[in-house]
Protein backbone atom coordinates (compact mmCIF):
# COMPACT_ATOMS: atom_id res chain seq x y z
CA UNK A 1 0.00 0.00 0.00
CA UNK A 2 1.51 3.22 -0.93
CA UNK A 3 1.72 6.31 0.73
CA UNK A 4 -1.02 8.31 -1.86
CA UNK A 5 -3.33 5.46 -1.20
CA UNK A 6 -3.38 5.25 2.34
CA UNK A 7 -4.13 9.00 1.88
CA UNK A 8 -6.94 8.29 -0.40
CA UNK A 9 -8.36 5.23 1.62
CA UNK A 10 -8.59 7.75 4.23
CA UNK A 11 -10.31 10.53 2.58
CA UNK A 12 -12.97 7.73 1.72
CA UNK A 13 -13.39 6.84 5.33
CA UNK A 14 -14.04 10.54 5.93
CA UNK A 15 -16.56 11.00 3.15
CA UNK A 16 -18.11 7.73 3.76
CA UNK A 17 -18.45 8.29 7.28
CA UNK A 18 -22.21 7.52 7.34
CA UNK A 19 -21.96 3.93 5.16
CA UNK A 20 -23.01 0.66 6.35
CA UNK A 21 -20.16 -1.70 7.27
CA UNK A 22 -20.15 -3.84 4.57
CA UNK A 23 -20.54 -0.37 2.20
CA UNK A 24 -17.22 1.02 3.59
CA UNK A 25 -14.22 0.35 1.62
CA UNK A 26 -12.43 -2.91 2.18
CA UNK A 27 -9.07 -1.00 2.92
CA UNK A 28 -11.54 1.31 5.82
CA UNK A 29 -12.28 -1.46 6.92
CA UNK A 30 -8.76 -3.37 7.56
CA UNK A 31 -7.63 0.17 9.05
CA UNK A 32 -10.63 -0.34 11.83
CA UNK A 33 -9.93 -3.76 12.19
CA UNK A 34 -6.29 -3.33 12.57
CA UNK A 35 -6.86 -0.82 14.80
CA UNK A 36 -8.90 -2.81 17.13
CA UNK A 37 -6.90 -5.90 16.87
CA UNK A 38 -4.04 -3.39 18.62
CA UNK A 39 -5.18 -1.78 21.43
CA UNK A 40 -6.88 -5.20 22.54
CA UNK A 41 -3.08 -7.35 22.04
CA UNK A 42 -1.34 -4.02 23.59
CA UNK A 43 -3.62 -3.21 26.51
CA UNK A 44 -4.26 -7.07 27.39
CA UNK A 45 -0.43 -8.45 26.84
CA UNK A 46 1.36 -5.67 27.89
CA UNK A 47 -0.61 -3.98 30.34
CA UNK A 48 -3.18 -6.64 31.84
CA UNK A 49 -6.14 -4.40 30.60
CA UNK A 50 -8.95 -6.29 30.00
CA UNK A 51 -10.51 -6.09 26.36
CA UNK A 52 -13.69 -4.69 27.75
CA UNK A 53 -11.94 -2.02 29.51
CA UNK A 54 -10.62 -1.29 26.14
CA UNK A 55 -13.59 -0.99 24.08
CA UNK A 56 -14.68 1.64 26.96
CA UNK A 57 -11.76 3.75 26.86
CA UNK A 58 -9.69 3.08 23.28
CA UNK A 59 -12.43 2.63 21.56
CA UNK A 60 -14.24 5.48 22.18
CA UNK A 61 -13.73 9.12 21.77
CA UNK A 62 -10.77 8.43 19.02
CA UNK A 63 -11.50 9.43 15.36
CA UNK A 64 -14.74 10.37 14.15
CA UNK A 65 -15.15 8.40 11.57
CA UNK A 66 -13.66 4.60 12.83
CA UNK A 67 -15.65 5.59 16.10
CA UNK A 68 -18.82 4.26 14.16
CA UNK A 69 -16.73 1.00 12.47
CA UNK A 70 -15.16 -0.58 15.61
CA UNK A 71 -18.86 -2.06 17.16
CA UNK A 72 -19.54 -4.37 14.37
CA UNK A 73 -15.81 -5.56 14.40
CA UNK A 74 -15.11 -8.77 16.49
CA UNK A 75 -11.85 -9.13 18.46
CA UNK A 76 -11.21 -12.96 18.83
CA UNK A 77 -8.41 -13.38 21.76
CA UNK A 78 -5.99 -16.08 21.56
CA UNK A 79 -4.54 -16.54 25.16
CA UNK A 80 -2.17 -19.51 24.20
CA UNK A 81 -0.36 -17.98 21.38
CA UNK A 82 -0.73 -14.36 22.71
CA UNK A 83 -2.54 -12.60 19.55
CA UNK A 84 -5.71 -10.66 18.83
CA UNK A 85 -7.14 -11.07 15.60
CA UNK A 86 -10.43 -8.96 13.80
CA UNK A 87 -12.48 -10.45 10.63
CA UNK A 88 -12.99 -7.78 8.46
CA UNK A 89 -13.54 -8.94 5.08
CA UNK A 90 -14.70 -12.69 3.95
CA UNK A 91 -12.51 -12.74 0.98
CA UNK A 92 -9.66 -11.76 3.32
CA UNK A 93 -7.91 -12.99 6.40
CA UNK A 94 -8.24 -10.95 9.60
CA UNK A 95 -6.17 -8.34 10.87
CA UNK A 96 -4.08 -10.19 13.52
CA UNK A 97 -1.61 -8.10 16.41
CA UNK A 98 0.76 -10.65 17.65
CA UNK A 99 2.42 -9.82 21.41
CA UNK A 100 6.11 -11.16 21.69
CA UNK A 101 7.61 -10.54 24.89
CA UNK A 102 9.77 -6.97 25.86
CA UNK A 103 8.23 -5.56 21.94
CA UNK A 104 4.79 -5.94 22.51
CA UNK A 105 2.27 -6.05 19.98
CA UNK A 106 2.42 -5.86 16.31
CA UNK A 107 0.37 -6.29 13.14
CA UNK A 108 0.83 -8.07 10.35
CA UNK A 109 0.25 -6.99 7.09
CA UNK A 110 -3.07 -6.68 5.37
CA UNK A 111 -3.57 -9.91 3.80
CA UNK A 112 -0.85 -12.10 5.88
CA UNK A 113 -2.07 -14.91 7.57
CA UNK A 114 -1.27 -16.66 11.66
CA UNK A 115 1.56 -18.49 10.15
CA UNK A 116 3.78 -15.18 9.14
CA UNK A 117 3.90 -14.81 13.03
CA UNK A 118 6.79 -16.98 13.21
CA UNK A 119 8.75 -14.83 10.83
CA UNK A 120 8.61 -11.89 13.11
CA UNK A 121 11.92 -10.07 14.57
CA UNK A 122 11.88 -11.19 18.47
CA UNK A 123 14.69 -10.72 21.18
CA UNK A 124 15.95 -13.61 24.21
CA UNK A 125 16.05 -10.61 26.95
CA UNK A 126 13.46 -9.90 29.75
CA UNK A 127 13.07 -6.85 32.08
CA UNK A 128 14.96 -7.37 35.27
CA UNK A 129 12.81 -7.08 38.12
CA UNK A 130 13.38 -3.87 40.03
CA UNK A 131 10.41 -3.61 42.07
CA UNK A 132 11.86 -4.40 45.33
CA UNK A 133 14.68 -1.57 45.24
CA UNK A 134 14.47 1.97 46.57
CA UNK A 135 12.63 4.10 44.52
CA UNK A 136 13.53 5.92 41.89
CA UNK A 137 14.85 2.80 39.85
CA UNK A 138 12.12 0.50 41.95
CA UNK A 139 9.34 0.95 43.67
CA UNK A 140 10.63 1.23 47.48
CA UNK A 141 9.84 4.20 49.37
CA UNK A 142 8.52 6.03 47.03
CA UNK A 143 6.39 8.72 48.50
CA UNK A 144 7.62 11.97 50.52
CA UNK A 145 7.02 12.28 53.99
CA UNK A 146 3.28 13.08 54.82
CA UNK A 147 4.93 16.69 55.39
CA UNK A 148 5.90 17.54 52.07
CA UNK A 149 2.38 16.12 50.54
CA UNK A 150 0.28 19.03 50.96
CA UNK A 151 -3.21 19.52 51.38
CA UNK A 152 -3.55 21.96 48.84
CA UNK A 153 -1.63 19.73 46.26
CA UNK A 154 -4.51 16.91 46.87
CA UNK A 155 -7.07 18.90 46.19
CA UNK A 156 -5.46 20.38 42.75
CA UNK A 157 -5.12 16.85 41.98
CA UNK A 158 -8.63 15.71 43.02
CA UNK A 159 -10.19 17.89 40.53
CA UNK A 160 -7.87 16.76 37.59
CA UNK A 161 -10.38 13.62 38.00
CA UNK A 162 -13.54 15.58 37.89
CA UNK A 163 -14.21 16.02 33.95
CA UNK A 164 -14.60 20.23 33.90
CA UNK A 165 -11.84 21.63 35.90
CA UNK A 166 -9.01 21.46 33.81
CA UNK A 167 -11.33 20.48 30.63
CA UNK A 168 -14.75 19.53 30.21
CA UNK A 169 -15.52 15.98 29.62
CA UNK A 170 -11.85 15.12 30.47
CA UNK A 171 -10.88 11.75 31.66
CA UNK A 172 -8.03 11.73 33.65
CA UNK A 173 -6.53 8.15 34.32
CA UNK A 174 -3.24 8.93 36.62
CA UNK A 175 -1.69 11.49 38.09
CA UNK A 176 1.81 11.38 39.71
CA UNK A 177 3.77 14.49 40.96
CA UNK A 178 7.71 14.13 41.69
CA UNK A 179 9.50 16.89 43.72
CA UNK A 180 12.69 16.76 45.19
CA UNK A 181 12.97 13.15 44.09
CA UNK A 182 9.94 11.56 45.49
CA UNK A 183 6.18 11.14 45.32
CA UNK A 184 4.09 14.05 46.75
CA UNK A 185 1.03 13.13 44.90
CA UNK A 186 -0.33 10.17 43.05
CA UNK A 187 -4.23 8.93 42.05
CA UNK A 188 -5.58 6.65 39.88
CA UNK A 189 -8.83 6.19 38.36
CA UNK A 190 -10.28 3.82 40.31
CA UNK A 191 -10.35 0.39 37.89
CA UNK A 192 -6.47 1.47 37.28
CA UNK A 193 -3.17 1.11 39.68
CA UNK A 194 0.75 2.24 39.41
CA UNK A 195 1.53 -0.58 37.04
CA UNK A 196 -1.68 -0.04 34.59
CA UNK A 197 0.03 0.42 31.24
CA UNK A 198 -1.36 3.31 28.31
CA UNK A 199 -0.38 3.91 25.22
CA UNK A 200 2.01 6.88 25.61
CA UNK A 201 0.67 8.16 21.61
CA UNK A 202 3.22 11.18 21.16
CA UNK A 203 4.75 11.39 24.36
CA UNK A 204 6.89 8.36 22.88
CA UNK A 205 8.25 10.98 20.32
CA UNK A 206 10.29 12.49 23.67
CA UNK A 207 11.32 9.24 24.78
CA UNK A 208 12.19 8.64 21.26
CA UNK A 209 14.44 11.87 21.92
CA UNK A 210 15.79 10.24 25.04
CA UNK A 211 16.62 7.27 23.05
CA UNK A 212 19.10 9.23 20.92
CA UNK A 213 20.64 11.08 23.63
CA UNK A 214 21.43 7.58 25.09
CA UNK A 215 23.16 7.02 22.11
CA UNK A 216 24.82 10.13 21.61
CA UNK A 217 26.48 9.79 25.08
CA UNK A 218 27.83 6.33 23.41
CA UNK A 219 29.42 8.36 20.75
CA UNK A 220 27.33 6.03 18.09
CA UNK A 221 25.50 8.74 16.52
CA UNK A 222 25.60 12.72 15.97
CA UNK A 223 22.79 14.39 16.03
CA UNK A 224 24.54 17.51 13.52
CA UNK A 225 25.24 14.80 10.87
CA UNK A 226 22.99 13.79 7.61
CA UNK A 227 20.71 11.03 9.28
CA UNK A 228 21.73 7.81 8.05
CA UNK A 229 18.34 6.69 6.48
CA UNK A 230 19.35 3.62 4.39
CA UNK A 231 16.30 4.67 2.21
CA UNK A 232 17.98 8.18 1.42
CA UNK A 233 22.00 6.71 0.81
CA UNK A 234 21.59 6.22 -3.39
CA UNK A 235 23.93 9.07 -4.67
CA UNK A 236 22.36 12.34 -5.99
CA UNK A 237 18.84 11.60 -3.14
CA UNK A 238 18.70 15.33 -1.77
CA UNK A 239 17.58 13.81 1.72
CA UNK A 240 21.51 13.15 2.20
CA UNK A 241 21.35 16.98 3.44
CA UNK A 242 18.71 16.41 6.37
CA UNK A 243 20.14 15.63 10.01
CA UNK A 244 19.11 13.78 12.97
CA UNK A 245 18.71 17.23 14.28
CA UNK A 246 16.70 17.86 11.74
CA UNK A 247 14.52 15.35 11.97
CA UNK A 248 14.12 15.27 15.59
CA UNK A 249 13.02 19.30 15.44
CA UNK A 250 10.42 18.28 12.68
CA UNK A 251 12.37 20.42 10.56
CA UNK A 252 13.29 17.89 8.07
CA UNK A 253 11.53 19.99 5.14
CA UNK A 254 9.58 16.49 4.19
CA UNK A 255 6.33 16.55 2.39
CA UNK A 256 3.42 14.53 4.12
CA UNK A 257 -0.13 14.20 3.37
CA UNK A 258 -1.11 17.04 5.99
CA UNK A 259 0.30 18.74 9.00
CA UNK A 260 0.62 16.03 11.65
CA UNK A 261 0.41 13.03 8.82
CA UNK A 262 -1.32 10.67 10.76
CA UNK A 263 0.24 7.74 9.12
CA UNK A 264 -2.76 5.78 10.13
CA UNK A 265 -0.88 2.76 7.24
CA UNK A 266 1.49 3.03 10.01
CA UNK A 267 -0.02 2.79 13.21
CA UNK A 268 -3.37 0.15 12.15
CA UNK A 269 -2.78 -1.03 8.46
CA UNK A 270 0.24 -2.97 9.03
CA UNK A 271 2.60 -1.17 6.65
CA UNK A 272 6.22 -1.16 7.58
CA UNK A 273 8.20 1.90 8.60
CA UNK A 274 10.68 1.76 5.63
CA UNK A 275 7.67 1.82 3.11
CA UNK A 276 5.76 4.32 4.97
CA UNK A 277 8.41 7.11 6.32
CA UNK A 278 11.27 6.66 4.14
CA UNK A 279 9.50 7.78 0.55
CA UNK A 280 8.28 11.25 1.30
CA UNK A 281 9.93 13.70 -0.98
CA UNK A 282 11.76 17.34 0.28
CA UNK A 283 9.12 20.40 0.17
CA UNK A 284 11.15 22.61 1.44
CA UNK A 285 15.36 22.97 2.46
CA UNK A 286 15.58 21.35 5.35
CA UNK A 287 15.96 23.38 8.51
CA UNK A 288 13.73 26.46 7.45
CA UNK A 289 10.42 25.11 8.08
CA UNK A 290 8.44 23.41 11.48
CA UNK A 291 6.21 21.01 9.99
CA UNK A 292 4.90 18.12 12.81
CA UNK A 293 5.16 15.36 11.79
CA UNK A 294 5.17 11.79 12.93
CA UNK A 295 7.22 10.41 9.99
CA UNK A 296 10.25 12.24 11.35
CA UNK A 297 10.42 11.20 14.47
CA UNK A 298 10.18 7.67 12.88
CA UNK A 299 12.76 8.26 10.79
CA UNK A 300 15.04 9.44 13.33
CA UNK A 301 15.12 6.32 14.97
CA UNK A 302 14.96 4.19 11.53
CA UNK A 303 18.33 6.04 11.55
CA UNK A 304 19.93 5.16 14.93
CA UNK A 305 18.49 1.37 14.27
CA UNK A 306 20.50 1.33 11.10
CA UNK A 307 23.33 2.62 12.87
CA UNK A 308 23.19 -0.35 15.18
CA UNK A 309 22.86 -2.74 12.78
CA UNK A 310 18.63 -3.39 12.11
CA UNK A 311 19.10 -6.22 13.94
CA UNK A 312 18.71 -7.50 17.30
CA UNK A 313 21.18 -4.94 18.88
CA UNK A 314 19.02 -2.42 17.54
CA UNK A 315 15.95 -4.14 19.30
CA UNK A 316 18.09 -4.11 22.57
CA UNK A 317 19.22 -0.85 22.63
CA UNK A 318 16.65 0.65 24.11
CA UNK A 319 15.67 -0.90 26.92
CA UNK A 320 19.83 -2.25 27.79
CA UNK A 321 20.77 1.54 27.10
CA UNK A 322 17.87 3.56 28.65
CA UNK A 323 14.95 1.70 30.08
CA UNK A 324 15.84 -0.66 32.33
CA UNK A 325 19.01 1.42 33.28
CA UNK A 326 16.33 3.76 35.14
CA UNK A 327 13.68 1.46 36.43
CA UNK A 328 11.41 1.54 32.97
CA UNK A 329 10.58 -1.81 33.39
CA UNK A 330 7.18 -1.42 32.17
CA UNK A 331 7.83 -0.04 29.20
CA UNK A 332 7.32 -1.56 25.97
CA UNK A 333 8.00 0.02 22.49
CA UNK A 334 6.14 -1.62 19.73
CA UNK A 335 7.97 -2.43 16.52
CA UNK A 336 6.62 -2.72 12.33
CA UNK A 337 6.57 -6.79 11.51
CA UNK A 338 9.67 -6.08 9.80
CA UNK A 339 11.54 -4.80 13.39
CA UNK A 340 11.54 -0.86 13.06
CA UNK A 341 10.50 0.59 16.24
CA UNK A 342 7.26 2.93 16.13
CA UNK A 343 8.69 5.36 18.43
CA UNK A 344 5.98 8.11 17.42
CA UNK A 345 3.11 7.12 19.19
CA UNK A 346 3.24 3.25 19.93
CA UNK A 347 4.82 2.91 23.12
CA UNK A 348 2.98 1.63 25.63
CA UNK A 349 4.07 2.49 29.56
CA UNK A 350 3.00 3.62 33.24
CA UNK A 351 2.58 6.89 34.84
CA UNK A 352 5.66 5.87 37.40
CA UNK A 353 8.02 4.36 34.52
CA UNK A 354 7.10 8.35 32.67
CA UNK A 355 7.69 9.96 35.80
CA UNK A 356 11.26 8.03 35.72
CA UNK A 357 12.12 9.51 32.32
CA UNK A 358 10.90 12.83 33.73
CA UNK A 359 13.62 12.34 36.81
CA UNK A 360 16.61 11.28 34.12
CA UNK A 361 15.99 14.47 32.47
CA UNK A 362 15.41 16.72 35.61
CA UNK A 363 18.85 15.31 36.77
CA UNK A 364 20.61 16.09 33.54
CA UNK A 365 20.90 12.60 32.20
CA UNK A 366 22.09 11.16 35.47
CA UNK A 367 20.86 8.17 37.26
CA UNK A 368 22.79 6.36 40.18
CA UNK A 369 26.14 7.98 39.45
CA UNK A 370 25.92 6.83 35.72
CA UNK A 371 25.87 9.51 32.81
CA UNK A 372 22.63 7.90 30.41
CA UNK A 373 22.16 11.14 28.18
CA UNK A 374 25.15 13.88 27.37
CA UNK A 375 25.59 16.65 29.39
CA UNK A 376 22.87 19.69 28.74
CA UNK A 377 21.22 17.21 27.24
CA UNK A 378 17.86 18.73 28.87
CA UNK A 379 18.71 21.73 27.67
CA UNK A 380 19.60 20.65 24.27
CA UNK A 381 15.71 19.06 23.39
CA UNK A 382 14.08 22.45 25.46
CA UNK A 383 16.13 24.66 22.71
CA UNK A 384 13.90 26.22 19.69
CA UNK A 385 15.56 25.92 16.54
CA UNK A 386 14.97 28.19 13.55
CA UNK A 387 12.00 26.96 12.28
CA UNK A 388 9.31 27.11 14.99
CA UNK A 389 5.64 26.75 15.32
CA UNK A 390 3.50 30.14 14.73
CA UNK A 391 1.45 29.63 17.76
CA UNK A 392 0.84 28.31 20.99
CA UNK A 393 3.56 25.85 22.33
CA UNK A 394 7.54 25.91 21.62
CA UNK A 395 9.36 23.05 19.95
CA UNK A 396 12.71 21.47 20.70
CA UNK A 397 13.81 18.70 19.80
CA UNK A 398 11.11 16.49 20.62
CA UNK A 399 10.12 18.26 23.86
CA UNK A 400 7.81 20.76 23.99
CA UNK A 401 8.22 24.29 25.70
CA UNK A 402 5.28 26.30 27.35
CA UNK A 403 3.89 29.40 25.57
CA UNK A 404 5.89 32.36 26.84
CA UNK A 405 2.89 33.91 27.78
CA UNK A 406 2.20 31.40 30.22
CA UNK A 407 4.74 32.81 32.49
CA UNK A 408 5.94 28.82 33.82
CA UNK A 409 9.07 28.23 34.19
CA UNK A 410 11.31 28.97 31.21
CA UNK A 411 13.64 25.57 31.88
CA UNK A 412 10.22 23.49 31.93
CA UNK A 413 9.88 20.90 28.72
CA UNK A 414 6.23 18.91 28.01
CA UNK A 415 6.28 15.75 26.56
CA UNK A 416 2.78 15.40 25.12
CA UNK A 417 0.78 13.24 23.62
CA UNK A 418 -3.00 12.51 21.76
CA UNK A 419 -5.90 11.92 24.16
CA UNK A 420 -4.16 13.92 27.38
CA UNK A 421 -0.61 12.36 27.94
CA UNK A 422 1.55 14.57 29.73
CA UNK A 423 4.90 14.75 30.95
CA UNK A 424 6.27 17.94 32.52
CA UNK A 425 9.73 18.86 33.75
CA UNK A 426 10.73 21.95 35.30
CA UNK A 427 14.29 21.25 37.21
CA UNK A 428 14.69 24.80 38.85
CA UNK A 429 11.50 23.97 40.95
CA UNK A 430 12.67 20.05 41.40
CA UNK A 431 9.41 19.00 39.90
CA UNK A 432 7.84 15.91 37.33
CA UNK A 433 4.28 15.88 36.87
CA UNK A 434 2.60 13.29 34.91
CA UNK A 435 -1.26 13.07 33.98
CA UNK A 436 -2.66 10.27 31.43
CA UNK A 437 -6.24 10.49 30.02
CA UNK A 438 -8.48 9.00 27.50
CA UNK A 439 -9.99 12.59 26.41
CA UNK A 440 -11.77 12.35 23.77
CA UNK A 441 -12.01 14.70 20.82
CA UNK A 442 -12.69 18.47 21.85
CA UNK A 443 -12.03 17.17 25.39
CA UNK A 444 -8.57 18.54 26.07
CA UNK A 445 -7.30 18.76 29.46
CA UNK A 446 -5.45 22.03 30.19
CA UNK A 447 -1.91 21.13 31.31
CA UNK A 448 -0.64 24.76 31.73
CA UNK A 449 -3.15 25.58 34.10
CA UNK A 450 -3.05 22.14 36.15
CA UNK A 451 0.96 23.16 36.21
CA UNK A 452 0.37 26.74 37.44
CA UNK A 453 -1.93 25.27 40.05
CA UNK A 454 0.25 22.58 40.82
CA UNK A 455 3.17 25.42 41.41
CA UNK A 456 1.29 27.55 43.60
CA UNK A 457 0.45 25.38 45.72
CA UNK A 458 3.85 23.81 46.27
CA UNK A 459 5.07 23.62 50.05
CA UNK A 460 7.97 25.98 50.70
Amino acid sequence: MTVSRAAAAFALLLSGAALAQEDRPAYVRALAAGYKAAFVCSNLFNGGISQEQTEADDLRGTYAALNPIFPALTAKVDRQNRTVSVAYDGAMPPRIAVWRPSLGCTQLPIGAGPDAAASLPRIAIRPPDLDARAWPTGDRNALAPAGARSAAMQRIVATAFDRRTYGQGSETTAVVVVRNGRIVQERYRPDLNMHSSQRTWSVAKSIAGTVVGAAVQQGLIDVAAPSPVPEWQRAGDPRQRITTDQLLRMASGLHSDHAGNRTDALYFGGVAVADQAGGWPLVAPPGTIFRYANNDTVLAIRGLQHVLGDGEKSLRFPFESLFWKVGMTRTVPETDWRGHFVMSSQVWTTARDLARLGLLHLNDGMWNGERILPPGWRDYVRGHGAAQPATGFGYGATWWTFPAASDLPQDAIVAQGNRGQYLVVIPSRALVIVRRGFDGTGMNFDVTRFTRDLLAALPA
